[in-house]
């Protein structure tokens, strides 16, 4: 029981840590767990979110609180779907105030943030708007999360794709900032959209966009990288509504895949981005998150059409944390992986979040523009090239496979530059 509780504990560590930007680095698990402890860390993993929610709400609750589920929203903030001027105006005739209002053109979308009367919680809110405008539509402005972390380790370089592993010629990612000076992408075009234009990178963001479509070893593979950073340092960063923003320029610029290593609740606002972005032919790639097991679907890996991506360790077994169910459409490598280290070198990196861009990478191959109903048609080329593990055919754990696999050499152990 001793060294299940210390397990669990040492699994916890690097997400709080995280959540928090404390470098601490990622727990060493050994490679055969007995039974018992292996269900331990199983039941474990579905704390783990729970408790890196908690310690962001403790941390700023003067900017965040939570909703009946304990994930982070804006404190005080509704968000309305394209609201009709009859029911902005019972709203505000009710004590609620416009904050402000975005047309996202490019998805044929408006939304209008709510300011809720003082003293009330969106909870209430969300209730009283419900009965001001039955048919509106209204939730919370959620907060999502990365699915994974970055550890202290460092290594001066290391070989991020295998030989003949080209980069994708455009691909889309929805993260924190990127430090797009490193070495690792070289040669990539990064373009980069929130924070004012301002370059805020971040150790999240840089390690997923360097396994998304980098190159370690600096070789110019050209290409470009779409960055939308949504967190600018700020504790309300991750909201819904920046994420929709981001989604509307990405497609904008019609950037085909996109890279969303976020995870958090349903959310009426998300559920419209990702329809509104596959009804026009954007492919997008999300991890299914890191609760373990027994949790519910995290989104918007959850929601149909988006492409799910769990991770594996060196030897093909399931992450002990990592999410099962309908969800799951691929598995990829999350363990024991290096990648980029905001400011230089390299990170260990462990969770479905850094698994989700390998597979990110493949779709990119194989779509360059948004082409409606291109989703299905990427999926059977994915499926093609994947390696069945666990039941055979599509199951809950390994989805329709690995992908990545023969990558997995090139990802374990960092190397010296040439």
């Amino acid at each position: 029981m001793r060294r299940s509780l210390s397990l669990m504990l040492l699994l916890a560590a690097a997400p709080v840590a995280s959540a928090l930007g404390l470098p601490v680095p990622l727990p060493r698990l050994p490679v055969d767990l007995p039974p018992p402890v292996q269900g331990t860390l199983d039941l474990a993993g579905s704390e783990l979110r729970a408790v890196r929610e908690r310690a962001l709400l403790r941390e700023h609750r003067r900017w965040l609180e939570a909703d009946p589920r304990g994930a982070p929203a804006i404190r005080s903030e509704v968000v309305a779907i394209a609201p009709t001027e009859a029911a902005l105006g019972r709203a505000r005739d009710a004590g609620f105030r416009i904050v402000r209002e975005s047309v996202l053109a490019p998805l044929d979308l408006r939304i209008v943030v709510l300011r809720a009367p003082e003293g009330l919680r969106v909870r209430s809110a969300l209730r009283r708007l419900a009965k001001l405008d039955p048919d509106g539509r209204y939730d919370y402005n959620h907060v999502y999360l990365g699915s994974g972390a970055t550890g202290a380790d460092s290594a001066a370089s290391t070989s991020l794709a295998p030989a003949g592993d080209g980069a994708p010629p455009r691909v889309g990612l929805v993260d924190s900032g990127v430090d797009a000076s490193h070495p690792t992408l070289a040669g990539v075009d990064v373009r980069r959209w929130g924070c004012g234009d301002r370059a805020l990178p971040d150790a999240h963001g840089t390690a997923v966009a360097s396994l998304l479509a980098g190159d370690a070893r600096g070789r110019a593979r050209g290409g470009q990288l779409f960055a939308a950073d949504i967190y600018c340092g700020e504790p309300t960063g991750g909201a819904v509504t920046t994420l929709a923003e981001a989604m509307a320029w990405l497609a904008r610029e019609k950037v085909a895949v996109v890279n969303v290593s976020l995870v958090g609740p349903p959310n009426q606002l998300l559920a419209q981005l990702v329809d509104g972005m596959q009804r026009r032919g954007h492919v997008l790639v999300a991890a299914v998150g890191n609760d373990g097991p027994s949790a519910p679907p995290l989104f918007p890996a959850a929601y149909p059409g988006v492409i799910g991506v769990t991770a594996v360790d060196p030897r093909d077994r399931l992450l002990p944390e990592a999410m099962r169910g309908d969800a799951v459409d691929f598995a990829a490598p999350g363990s024991e992986l290096w990648a980029a280290r905001s400011g230089g070198g390299q990170a260990r990196v462990r969770g479905t979040s850094f698994a989700a861009p390998l597979v990110a990478r493949l779709a990119a191959r194989e779509l360059v523009l948004p082409t409606p109903g291109a989703a299905d048609r990427v999926v059977r080329r994915l499926e093609g090239q994947a390696r069945d593990l666990g039941p055979r055919g599509h199951d809950a754990r390994f989805g329709r496979g690995l992908l990545s696999g023969d990558a997995r050499a090139a990802w374990a152990a960092p190397m010296n530059e040439d």
